[in-house]
């Protein structure tokens, strides 16, 4: 039996066709037709006013904490419950990540929390520099309440909806909710460009400057010359083409990914301590990962046998985000609450979820849950 990945790429005649039209047209230096095409097509799907396409995720955020104006010394507010990329772009600027819990209805960023947060911060003078909302798992956060309580203290958010193409929320596609949204498109995520990114936002003038500074900064002279520091962040030409094929399957890869969720809550929903991550009724979950949650004291085994159980037989499945607050390199930072994102982290288990995943492998993976279950057991 061949293993199973637990969120693998998924690419077909489409995007090969496109990827060797760069080549053959030797539009193979960093930048060419394909990667303009690719903005203009993200920034449309996704209701922007314009899109710039990076080397990854990680450099739009990085991004846009620069177009925020977030500097050494500065404050942002992060979920803790997130990959630690989300902070590690605050570090870059010198800035300092401080986080909070989640709320239990979606694992996102509690909005009670973040209100309490902003009216202490403002009560004592030392607002945040920005807000950083995380879509988590291809689900959009509180887009009722989180933009309305970062603009009464008038503090910045940014959307890292990293994890959330296709998602949306009301009817707002993920992506629309911040001064700024970044998008990532590695290897594991819904659609793919090998690596890469993207930073949108409905300011045409804050993508621009991005995207001046993430072509190295080169000010227009016919020679090579610098006033300011930029980043060699720009996707390839190649690249872009991969994800033009994408995106024309991205309704596609949703819809796969959701059946995945549908087919584990059909054959495992019955199994006592078994659960699955909740989904908010107001949003549209992109299906990016299917998450289970464990309770060994009802299940008969802790997330960690199941994943190891699965592991033996050669199927992927990964424990959910370790919240940032129990990471080492962020010992010491400000943590307001905690309880939702630890208990989330102690049973939660990510199951294999990719849209090429057959039925066959579907079935194999839930018959290791099955017969793990003390409920099970003969």
């Amino acid at each position: 039996m061949s293993r199973i990945y637990l969120s693998p790429p998924d690419v077909g005649p489409v995007e090969r066709a496109l990827l060797l039209d760069a080549f053959d047209s030797n539009w193979i230096a960093p930048l060419g037709p394909h990667v303009s095409a690719f903005e203009a097509e993200v920034a449309e799907l996704v209701s922007a006013g314009d899109a710039v396409a990076l080397s990854s995720g990680t450099a739009g955020l990085h991004l846009a904490m620069v177009m925020l104006g977030v500097g050494p010394g500065d404050d942002v507010i992060v979920p803790s419950f997130t990959f630690a990329a989300s902070a590690f772009a605050v570090v870059y600027v010198g800035a300092r990540p401080c986080f909070l819990d989640s709320e239990s209805r979606s694992w996102n960023l509690d909005p009670d929390l973040l209100d309490e947060e902003l009216a202490e911060r403002a009560a004592s003078g030392r607002l945040p520099a920005a807000v950083m909302s995380v879509d988590l798992y291809g689900q959009c956060a509180d887009y009722d309440r989180i933009p309305a309580i970062c603009a009464r203290h008038g503090v910045p958010l940014l959307e890292d909806a990293a994890e959330a193409l296709g998602a949306s929320w009301r009817g707002i596609p993920a992506g629309g909710f911040g001064a700024l949204a970044a998008f990532s498109f590695n290897g594991n995520k819904i659609i793919t460009t090998s690596g890469g990114g993207a930073l949108v936002s409905h300011d045409k003038g804050l993508v621009d400057r991005a995207r001046f500074l993430a072509t190295q900064a080169r000010d227009p002279a016919p020679h090579y010359q610098h006033s300011v520091i930029g980043n060699n962040y720009r996707m390839s030409n190649v690249l872009a083409g991969i994800g033009r094929g994408q995106l024309l399957v991205l309704s596609d890869r949703i819809a796969a990914r959701r059946a995945n969720r549908a087919f584990y809550e059909q054959a495992l929903g019955g199994l006592p301590g078994l659960g699955f991550m909740p989904l908010s009724p107001h949003g549209q979950w992109n299906g990016w990962l299917t998450v289970i949650t464990v309770d060994p004291t009802r299940f008969g085994a802790t997330r960690e046998d199941l994943r190891l159980a699965l592991e033996r037989e050669d199927i992927e499945a990964r424990p959910v985000w370790k919240p940032l607050h129990l990471q080492p390199v962020f010992q010491g930072c400000r943590m307001r609450g905690g309880a939702v994102a630890e208990r989330a982290f102690q049973f939660g288990l990510c199951l294999p979820s990719g849209s090429n995943l057959s039925a066959e492998d579907r079935e194999r993976t839930a018959g290791v849950i099955r017969g793990l279950c003390k409920a099970s057991a003969p």
